[in-house]
C-alpha cells in the first residue's frame, strides 16, 4: 500500500478494530474508500435512527442484494440491538416481515417499498413520516444507498463468504442463485 492506503487503513482499523471486508477493496481506491467508509460510518453509527434500525436496514439491503458477508457480520448484531429473530427469518427467506411496534412496521414497510418498488406510496411515506419525520426518512435512504453500495461490491469482488458460516439464504450457494430444480449443493 502507499501512503495515503496505509493512512486509511490504519483510521478504518482504529475505528472498526481492522481492515475487512469492503475496505480491502475499496483500499484500491483511495478517494472512494475514503468517502465510503465515511457515509458508512454515519449510517451506522451516527444517524438519527435508532440501532435496531439501523441494523434492520443494513440486513434489508444486505438480503436485496444476497450480500452474505455483510449479512452474516450483522445477523447477531440485528437480533441484539432489538430486530425480532423472526423478522430476521423472515426477510433472509424472502418473506414478509411482521413486527409488535407500529413504528418499526412503517420503518420496515419504507424500507421494503424502496428496495421492491423503487417508489414509496403515498401512504407508506406518511406513515414512515409521522414515526421518523423528514430527517429520519433522509438517513434511512443514506444508510440504503450505503448498504446497497456495501452489497454491490461484497458480491462484485466476492468477498469472503466466511465457510464457517451458515449460508444464510436458501436461494444463494457461493455467488449465485439456485435455480429451481438443480442441485442444491452446486452454484
Amino acid at each position: 500500500m502507499d501512503a495515503r492506503q496505509q493512512e486509511l487503513a490504519a483510521r478504518i482499523a482504529g475505528r472498526r478494530g481492522a481492515v475487512r471486508g469492503p475496505f480491502r477493496v475499496w483500499l484500491h481506491s483511495p478517494q472512494m474508500c475514503e468517502r465510503a467508509e465515511s457515509l458508512g460510518a454515519f449510517a451506522r453509527f451516527d444517524c438519527d435512527l435508532p440501532e435496531h434500525l439501523r441494523e434492520l436496514s443494513l440486513l434489508m439491503a444486505a438480503r436485496n442484494w444476497d450480500a452474505q458477508y455483510s449479512w452474516n457480520a450483522h445477523v447477531h448484531q440485528a437480533i441484539e440491538a432489538g430486530v425480532p429473530e423472526a423478522a430476521v427469518k423472515a426477510i433472509a427467506q424472502k418473506r414478509e416481515a411482521v413486527f409488535d411496534d407500529e413504528a418499526d412496521q412503517a420503518f420496515y414497510r419504507f424500507c421494503r417499498e424502496i428496495l421492491d418498488e423503487h417508489f414509496v406510496s403515498d401512504e407508506t411515506f406518511a406513515r414512515a413520516h409521522e414515526h421518523f419525520g423528514s430527517k429520519g426518512l433522509v438517513d434511512t435512504i443514506g444508510a440504503l444507498g450505503n448498504f446497497t453500495m456495501l452489497g454491490m461490491c461484497l458480491n462484485t469482488f466476492q468477498v469472503d463468504l466466511q465457510a464457517d458460516k451458515e449460508p444464510p439464504f436458501p436461494d444463494i450457494r457461493g455467488y449465485g442463485r439456485i435455480v429451481p430444480g438443480a442441485d442444491a449443493s452446486r452454484p
